[in-house]
């Protein structure tokens, strides 16, 4: 009885030896196959976009629905083995199928080929030419030397790090004509604007408004000025013409005084009527839009509170209170 118990036993203890071993094996096989490359003779570079944001279970899907790796299960398991799972970056790369999962991840944490870059609305040239030298080693002055005002449409652009400053500016003026469509442009003919009006005024309307709520108002009430050929009197257009502020560190002065509203400039909208002679920054889509689109109301004055509130004045008088309640 006796022995019969222990030829049970070892009988069990066979059955899950034999399963363990044969669970390692097709794990083991599972692994190897998982990691390899995907086609070791196949050496094309295939590009390959890491975006902002991406965790690792996103890049591993991707790569396989990209036929780069065999298993997204493996190569997530693989990065988690090897520490570098929050190592994976952001940009463009060159891989090919011949690379094993392994390489393939490490490729993932260095040698970028591009580089995300973002230039923000409202931003001056000066102000992207700053972001470019800072990201992409370009001498800023290299940079101005192809930009136009107005038409650097703001945006975050992957950019190939031996990109020169004119392929640069280029390919954020393809995204400018881009964005702002055939149709847009036909509606702002019907309303009398060419497109340079409209990119001046919206570039204006950048800086002076701080929400989609009210830059069509303040569009509006910009436009009905240029008509009745009112002064603009906007605080933008004078801090364009002031330039960079050595102190502050800015090229938006932040407090304007009296002497400041004198300064001798075609940019100053308090002495000269319509439009500056172009824009003063780079407008984003919704201020272009709201020039092309503006709202209608009974204001023709505005003013920005300490706190960034906007409070609007069909009258001067009204304002004047405005100024009275809100700035003293």
């Amino acid at each position: 009885m006796k022995s019969s118990k222990t030829y049970s036993f070892v009988s069990r203890l066979i059955i899950v030896f034999f399963v363990v071993v044969v669970s390692a094996w097709v794990g083991w096989l599972w692994w190897r196959d998982s990691v390899s490359p995907v086609d070791s003779s196949d050496t094309i570079p295939v590009a390959f976009t890491v975006a902002r944001g991406d965790g690792a279970k996103t890049i591993a899907a991707n790569l396989a629905n990209n036929n780069l790796i065999r298993s997204s299960t493996g190569f997530y398991v693989l990065v988690k083995l090897i520490g570098i799972d929050r190592q994976l970056q952001a940009g463009e790369f060159r891989l090919t199928r011949a690379m094993d999962a392994r390489t393939i991840a490490l490729e993932l944490t260095h040698g970028i080929s591009d580089l995300w870059v973002t230039t923000l609305e409202g931003w001056r040239s000066e102000e992207m030419a700053a972001a470019i030298a800072r990201d992409l080693d370009i001498p800023e002055q290299e940079f101005l030397k192809f930009t136009r005002e107005g038409y650097m449409f703001p945006d975050t652009y992957l950019i190939p790090q031996d990109a020169t400053a004119a392929a640069i500016v280029d390919m954020f003026a393809q995204n400018f004509e881009k964005k702002v469509t055939s149709p847009m442009r036909e509606d702002a003919k019907r309303s009398g604007l060419t497109l340079a009006q409209v990119i001046t005024l919206a570039s204006i309307v950048e800086r002076e408004g701080r929400t989609g709520e009210d830059r069509p108002i303040i569009a509006g009430i910009l436009l009905k000025r240029l008509k009745a050929d009112w002064p603009l009197q906007t605080d933008a257009t004078l801090q364009y013409a002031l330039g960079y502020q050595a102190r502050e560190k800015t090229w938006w002065k932040k407090t304007l005084t009296l002497e400041d509203k004198n300064v001798r400039s075609l940019y100053n909208t308090y002495l000269n009527p319509g439009l500056p002679p172009g824009p003063i920054a780079n407008p984003g889509i919704e201020s272009i839009k709201a020039v092309i689109y503006p709202k209608e109301t009974d204001y023709w004055y505005y003013l920005h509170d300490p706190a960034g509130g906007v409070h609007y004045a069909a009258t001067v008088e009204e304002h004047n209170t405005n100024v009275a309640t809100y700035l003293r």
